[in-house]
């Protein structure tokens, strides 16, 4: 029998889909659907329909990777938490601004926590847990734990988790669960973050989960880590943080998979962001010290990869100088709004008729409602802005006439869109190619009538500001591949400021071959693979800048689903080694098992004890998850005098027989 596998990425703009072969290794079909973020069960469905096969007991595993816990973190638009923790010193966050990278603003310091040697630092405040997450209990969806040191002893972070389920019931997510590193500011970073996702991402399977069911495929659900590795999704819904770079890591899987070439820059352009990932002899490289995630620094192992606030639906309008700029905020494009809300399209057009002078920058941006809040509104302007929003979108200039207000901060506007409860629509690059001809999927007058609006803005006509964009997006990403490959950020100067660096005069030299008597040129040394549907249109540029040849595979469109159905199992484990000390003479090593911690005489019997524990771990867990003759690779590392991180990285294919049985 004939055995398939779907892929499904669902991303802020689009949710792809493929059927796949999986042993001739063939795309079979595929689908592009737009994202329904108030409703993710219908655009995984219309993606669903598209390619199921009459006989559906063929499929025998569904893989899926997001973008939603990365676009959710980028946008400041995870659910409300609140970080307790057990041991950390307060004065010292403060004083080197620890607390600014916590990824919440709700943190309660308590007394507790362990020393480096294991042992208890001071007693573990119960009532003062009791006492927070009763305050609390209103105000967040979740709450996380982690204490001084839990990476070797757990038990305070276990013993505040039973206090809080007793006295409110909220999820609670604890540090040592999610990293064994001993950054503690990380490790905390980590868990508040993935605190916030769960419900994002909880909401996500559950869509997925009943989409599959309604139509009749029972298939095994996997998902597709940050690091490029599937994992079973009752397991990605507990420890969504892992999922940060999920698209972007299948991406990178797909576009080496499609293209064949084992070597590339892939970048993919989405209509959120665009995401820069290296692909090396087959695989995309991991950032081992945990990823970076908006202003986030986490513990997360994840592929090394750079997201820019750059795509299809990025903002376009003009900063205080009225100089042109591309995102990072995402909105609808009102080509887009306009073609389902007959309502906007009218009023776009009433309005193109009575422009007699220069517009407004608020003009053309449509507000609506995307959800109801999940708590009461107590501002009476923000509740009034609800019920007009509710009869329906209207422009942002509209709103503020009829609140009597001069700017949508005075009704918590901005918040609300964070929250995700209003939804903004402005001119964006889509509607540009809409005007363009280069893609015409929804209102085209709408976006000639937007565009008309922007360009009276920059005093130029509609074709130079579509040229304007084109090139403003090339040379970003340019920028960004620089400096994703180089470690040094580009500080691009202004047209009318000259540069103020060498770094800063080579890289604007390469760009626009200004000088007669020095040049300077770069040449990227592999080829650029382009992802999603905008990259024939917007990198053949890049690729020119960089001197070097762009690759649009077949299927290049959809490269992220299908690099959900490529990807591997994988399981990494890691135990630490360190010495047990008396004076300055070591009389031991202690090896941080699974099981707690263990002595051993001698660093070779500690060494071997790691390895064994850390084997029979990765293999028990790939093989639950399915997992068809498994492949053990062990890395020690130095950590310190005399210490050493054992890890071993299990990597399979999925046994779909196996899957399908189980």
């Amino acid at each position: 029998m004939t055995v398939l596998v779907l892929g499904v990425d669902t991303g802020g703009t689009y949710t792809d889909g493929v059927l796949f072969d999986h042993e001739s290794r063939r795309v079979l079909a595929t689908s592009k659907t737009p994202t329904t973020q108030e409703d993710l069960q219908a655009c995984i469905l219309g993606a669903l329909d598209r390619l199921l096969p009459e006989d559906r007991s063929q499929i025998r595993l569904v893989s899926i990777s997001t973008t939603l816990a990365t676009n959710a973190i980028a946008e400041g638009k995870g659910y409300p938490v609140g970080l307790l923790l057990l041991g950390y010193d307060p004065e010292l966050a403060a004083r080197f601004r620890f607390d600014e990278r916590f990824g919440t603003r709700r943190v309660a310091y308590l007394t507790g926590g362990h020393t480096l040697y294991g042992t208890e630092q001071a007693p573990l405040d119960t009532e003062g847990v009791a006492g927070t997450a009763r305050n609390w209990i209103r105000d967040v969806d979740a709450l996380a734990v982690s204490g001084y040191f839990s990476p070797f002893d757990p038990s305070h972070e276990e013993a505040a988790a039973k206090v809080i389920a007793e006295v409110s019931g909220l999820p609670v997510v604890l540090g040592h669960q999610l990293s064994t590193r001993l950054n503690s500011v990380e490790r905390a970073t980590t868990a508040a973050l993935n605190a916030a996702l769960i419900p994002i991402l909880k909401n996500f399977i559950e869509a997925m989960r009943s989409a599959l069911d309604h139509r009749g495929i029972t298939a095994p659900l996997m998902v597709v880590r940050g690091d490029g590795a599937l994992t079973r999704a009752q397991m990605a819904a507990v420890r969504p943080v892992e999922t940060v770079h999920s698209g972007p890591a299948a991406s990178a899987i797909g576009g080496s998979f499609l293209s064949g070439l084992g070597r590339a820059m892939v970048v993919d352009i989405g209509g959120t962001t665009t995401d820069l990932a290296i692909v090396d002899d087959g695989r995309v490289l991991i950032r081992d010290e945990g990823t970076l995630v908006g202003a986030f620094r986490t513990a997360v192992r994840a592929a090394d990869v750079r997201s820019i606030g750059l795509g299809g639906d990025s903002l376009i309008g003009l900063d205080a100088d009225d100089r042109l700029i591309v995102g990072p905020e995402r909105v609808t494009p009102l080509c887009q709004l306009a073609s389902r809300e007959p309502s906007v399209a009218a009023d776009l057009k009433g309005r193109a008729r009575g422009l007699t002078h220069r517009p407004s920058p608020t003009s053309v941006e449509y507000w609506f409602l995307q959800r109801d809040p999940r708590r009461a509104v107590e501002d009476p302007h923000a509740r009034q802005a609800l019920a007009i929003l509710r009869q329906g979108p209207i422009s942002l200039t509209s709103l503020l006439d009829r609140l009597g207000l001069i700017h949508p901060i005075q009704f918590g506007g901005p918040a609300l869109v964070r929250e995700g409860v209003i939804a903004r629509s402005a001119v964006t690059p889509t509607d540009l190619l809409h005007v363009s001809g280069e893609f015409t999927a929804w209102d085209m007058e709408a976006a000639q009538i937007a565009t008309k609006f922007v360009s009276q803005l920059r005093g130029c006509t509609a074709n130079e500001l579509i040229q304007s964009v084109k090139t403003l997006i090339a040379e970003r990403i340019v920028a960004e591949i620089v400096a994703q490959i180089s470690g040094q950020e580009v500080e691009r100067a202004p047209s009318h400021v000259s540069a103020r660096s060498l770094g800063t005069w080579l890289f604007e030299e390469n760009l626009y071959d200004r000088n007669p008597y020095l040049k300077s040129t770069l040449r990227l040394a592999m080829p650029l693979v382009g992802i999603g549907a905008p990259a024939g249109i917007f990198l053949p540029p890049v690729a020119d800048l960089l001197r070097t040849d762009l690759v649009l595979p077949p299927h290049y469109e959809v490269a992220n689903a299908v690099g959900a159905v490529a990807a591997n199992l994988v399981v990494e484990k890691e135990a630490w080694i360190y010495p047990q000390m008396r004076g300055m003479h070591v009389r031991g090593f202690f090896a941080q098992l699974a099981d707690g911690r263990r002595r051993y005489a001698t660093l070779e019997k500690a060494l071997d004890a790691a390895r064994a524990d850390l084997a029979q771990r990765a293999e028990s867990e790939l093989r639950q998850a399915g997992a068809v003759d498994p492949v053990l690779d062990f890395e020690c590392v130095p950590d310190g005098a005399e210490s050493y991180r054992v890890r071993v990285r299990g990597m399979a294919n999925p046994a779909l027989d196996k899957l399908a049985s189980g």
